[in-house]
């Protein structure tokens, strides 16, 4: 099953700036490696205001989800160690 890949409100907003700056969009999308569809919906994000300060809270939010994610992984591992060595 594909897995969709989750782009940073930085690089959309990078993308979407360079659009509006010239760029054009077969050019962005063959570089970045996304669709042209998706870059028109950043670029209407972006004129939008979407990417602001609200939007970089969420993806700060985000990437502490994925610690605290990879955290409790690494806890559950652990206890199941503790567990076999006590059996032992």
């Amino acid at each position: 099953m594909a897995r969709y890949r989750s782009h940073s409100i930085e690089f959309k907003r990078q993308v979407a700036q360079e659009y509006l700056a010239g760029e054009t969009l077969h050019g962005l999308a063959k570089r970045h490696d996304v669709q042209r569809q998706l870059i028109r919906v950043w670029v209407r994000k972006y004129k939008e205001g979407a990417f602001d300060v609200d939007a970089q809270a969420a993806d700060l939010l985000q990437e502490y989800e994925t610690r605290i994610a990879a955290l409790e992984r690494l806890v559950g591992k652990q206890a199941l160690e503790l567990e076999f060595l006590r059996g032992l």
